[in-house]
């Protein structure tokens, strides 16, 4: 699963002090119970299913036929996971005839079975069981990770949402599954799969497997047959039905194709259309052909996260659908959730892991997956830049230091579906294939697929597979980063001996709790040249000496860039600027430009090299050195200004040619009034965006006129423009506009428009607006208080407070403001 936050949401995070902090203690075990893998009495074999549905009610009508064996020991009884469902039937099959069996069904989510007679290990019986399954009745909780836990999901089912489609679709992870079929709903389950659909004739099924027939079913209606013949966990079956065009695409013979809303269906090729070539790459990869007999994905309305690794058939949320002008702003980030979902399909369908405490196995392993696709297909920088993003966000959040990767410990199994088991086990594989080398670390994943090929699998397991074809004892790797928390935070100082002609590297550790084991390589540059040392940190501080020819220019420690730890590097800038130009990889340069920002009010070597930075070869790195510009200084502003116009007239990338006239804007200089104009025209929406915000920046008045005209248009780039422009220039009349798209906004978007909501807020003199304002900033906060988000609306609320001072409601919205922000502090 790719959880939606893990697209956007969490740079908020990344962007609050959070981000220096260092890790608290680990949380005493005993405040969460012990999770052992679930223990097997019975195994599924086969699973059966025949279903229709009653869109009025909401409900699935259901017949399924399970066989299933017990597993070691002999049993006379059976539980299984049925959430919330009225049971009909329950009875023995015999061939075709049925015997009813015993029941009790008292508590509404485990049914149990009293088989009438006693079954051998090995001895296979099949169970009929009719019911019905009413997921909107079931009183069930999501998480932050996966919003709901219903399992089946009714989409505008009577129509009553005028343009939006009616969709049934299915979410099984982690045990939702058991809310619209009786089965034993756990990871360490595998079962074979047959699923017969009877639908409104007018809509499009899919469903695991291959569809083996499709039939009429009386009037206005149709029945589709899929079959899954290669077991796989109850958690990954799932269901679609709706209105959807399909693309069809081929992979070595294979069925690849994309399910799509129609007036996305032209499009089709060019979202998914690198999915091909990702089935190629890590086919070859891994040494392990993809597993299955096809490949759909699939795009559903009101999904409860970012997407689903259902086996063969991929579930994504509708934010992946765009349209031709959307996609020109695409970044890798956004495609990267089609790698995720696809590298599933070996890490978490082929072998799953064995229970939720170890989903590193599954989650870890998609995430890390990111990256080398995007090495593959757009080069190291590319692919450097996405797991440096990912291991900000972990560092930037201090309470996720104290859990473990591997959790045997937790409340609710949604806990796990966190930064750690997804950025920071991402990061950590990384480091883990540049200690071993590309040849050895992708032998020990194949190895572990093929040992546990259709099965489950767990950390201790691709530690043995890793060991079996290194040669080496990797316990220690495994037990300070998938069995103990934290992360190192290391100073680093530098010493030259000119007597001695030697450099000295000190590096020091500072965290509480273990000192890690640190293999990493330092590079030394004299004369422009880098000479390697590579060394392994075993002791909480460490002295490395490098005998060298003259005063090095740069020392560059971890040269690799691969190193989980939080740093304090102590470099001059002018090392900074060395490192820049010469240093090979994204990282360098990018600590490099985060250097010069901090320094670039004082520093003319930082002003330099952020101007450098400007003309960076990696898209990237142009952005994080425009976004990094302090323009409110003269200094830079006075020698960024020709520098950014220059790049306005150049750039290709549509994002960086709107963070350049976002830049711009900042200068409130009328001479760019004519480029804001013709860049109104541009077929790029967050261009387009940018550009009515630079308008708005120079001409207020026909910014706001030309905003009017943009209004129709929904899209969140161009829609964020407006209410911004609104937000400085707007009046009561346009209030409604941008409390209006602040409510329609998904999670990040919500995020995007909450500045501009505060600011118009508190430029109103309107206590009706002031009161929605600090309700929406107030439900925000408290929603998403995990992300700091809590931290973010007190400050706006202070914000708008303050800007309401002098006006004729200021007592009454500053009190309103105050509540909210009391209410934010006291909320846990």
């Amino acid at each position: 699963m790719k959880h939606l936050f893990a697209l956007g949401l969490l740079s908020l995070a990344a962007s609050t002090p959070a981000f220096a902090q260092a890790p608290t203690p680990p949380a005493a075990k005993s405040e969460s119970p012990y999770r052992a893998s679930a223990t097997k009495i019975n195994d599924l074999v086969h699973t059966k299913l025949d279903v229709r549905f009653d869109y009025a009610k909401r409900h699935l009508l259901g017949k399924t036929w399970i066989t299933l064996k017990p597993h070691a020991y002999p049993t006379d009884s059976l539980r299984l996971d049925a959430k919330g469902m009225d049971i009909n039937a329950v009875a023995l099959m015999n061939g075709t005839a049925q015997t009813p069996l015993k029941y009790d069904y008292a508590d509404g989510m485990n049914l149990r079975i009293n088989l009438g007679r006693t079954f051998k290990p090995g001895e296979e019986y099949t169970i009929y069981i009719d019911y019905v399954s009413k997921p909107d009745e079931l009183k069930v909780k999501g998480s932050a990770a996966i919003t709901d836990a219903k399992g089946l999901y009714f989409i505008n089912p009577d129509s009553t949402v005028k343009g939006k489609p009616v969709q049934i679709w299915t979410q099984g992870e982690t045990e939702g599954s058991s809310a619209w079929f009786p089965t034993i709903d756990r990871p360490n389950q595998k079962t074979t799969e047959e699923i017969s659909m009877t639908v409104p004739a007018k809509y499009v099924t899919l469903s695991n497997g291959r569809m083996v027939s499709s039939t009429p079913a009386g009037p206005g209606l149709r029945t589709d047959v899929w079959k899954m013949e290669l077991p796989h966990a109850p958690y990954l079956f799932m269901m679609a039905v709706g209105d959807f065009k399909i693309y069809k695409d081929t992979w070595r013979g294979k069925e690849v194709n994309y399910y799509l809303e129609p007036k996305y269906a032209p499009f089709a090729k060019q979202i998914f259309g690198n999915t091909p070539d990702m089935m190629e790459f890590y086919s070859n990869r891994l040494g392990v052909e993809y597993p299955w007999n096809k490949y759909s994905q699939i795009v559903a309305r009101d999904y409860v996260s970012g997407a689903m690794e259902n086996t063969t058939a991929t579930l994504h949320g509708e934010q992946v659908q765009m349209t031709d002008r959307e996609l020109i702003d695409r970044e890798y980030g956004s495609e990267s959730v089609i790698a995720h979902e696809l590298f599933h399909q070996w890490f978490g369908d082929y072998v799953t892991a064995e229970s939720w405490s170890n989903i590193t196995v599954n989650e870890t392993m998609a995430d890390f997956s990111e990256g080398l696709y995007a090495e593959h297909k757009y080069g190291k920088d590319a692919a450097d830049a996405h797991y440096y993003r990912y291991l900000r966000r972990y560092l930037a959040s201090p309470r996720d230091a104290a859990k473990t990767l591997v959790r045997f410990h937790y409340d609710e199994q949604e806990e796990v579906f966190d930064l750690v088991s997804y950025q920071k086990g991402g990061a950590i594989m990384d480091m883990l294939r540049t200690y071993l080398g590309d040849d050895v670390f992708f032998a020990g994943l194949q190895k572990y697929l093929k040992d546990n090929a259709l099965g489950n699998g767990e950390a201790h397991q691709m530690r043995l597979a890793f060991e079996a074809v290194s040669g080496q004892d990797l316990n220690w790797f495994w037990n300070q980063w998938y069995f103990a928390p934290g992360h190192p935070i290391v100073t680093i100082d530098y010493a030259w001996d000119a007597a001695k002609k030697a450099e000295t590297v000190t590096v020091k550790q500072t965290q509480t709790g273990q000192t890690f084991r640190l293999p990493f390589t330092i590079d030394y540059y004299v004369g422009g040249k880098a000479m390697h040392q590579p060394v392994t940190m075993t002791e909480a501080t460490q002295t490395f000496t490098m005998p060298l020819s003259a005063k090095p220019d740069l020392v560059n420690v971890d040269a690799n860039k691969k190193t989980l730890w939080l740093k304090t590097d102590n470099k001059s800038m002018a090392e900074y600027a060395y490192q820049y130009a010469h240093a090979p990889r994204y990282v360098d340069r990018r600590e490099a430009l985060d250097a010069a920002i901090k320094e670039q009010t004082s520093s003319e070597v930082a002003r330099k090299l952020l101007l450098a930075g400007l003309n960076d070869k990696f898209y990237n790195l142009r952005l994080v050195a425009i976004e990094g510009l302090k323009l409110d200084d003269a200094a830079v502003a006075k020698a960024a200004a020709p520098a950014l116009r220059k790049l306005a007239a150049t750039e290709k990338e549509s994002l960086v040619i709107a963070s350049t006239l976002k830049a711009l804007a900042k200068l409130k200089d009328k001479k760019d009034e004519k480029l804001f104009n013709q860049q109104l025209s541009s077929q790029s929406y967050s261009v387009q965006g940018a550009a009515l915000g630079g308008l708005a920046a120079v001409q207020p008045a026909q910014a706001l006129a030309r905003a009017k005209a943009l209004e129709s248009d929904s899209h969140d780039a161009l829609a964020q423009a407006v209410v911004a422009t609104y937000a400085q220039a707007g009046g009561a009349d346009q209030w409604t506009y941008v409390r209006n798209k602040f409510d329609e906004a998904r999670p990040q978007g919500k995020f995007n428009l909450i500045e501009p909501l505060a600011n118009m807020m508190g430029r109103l003199d309107d206590p009706a607006a002031f009161n929605e304002g600090v309700t929406r900033l107030r439900e925000l906060g408290m929603k998403y208080k995990q992300y700091s988000a809590d931290k973010y609306a007190i400050k706006l609320l202070g914000d708008a407070s303050k800007a309401q001072t002098g006006r004729a409601h200021a007592t009454e919205n500053q009190a309103a403001a105050a509540k909210a922000v009391a209410d934010l502090q006291a909320s846990k």
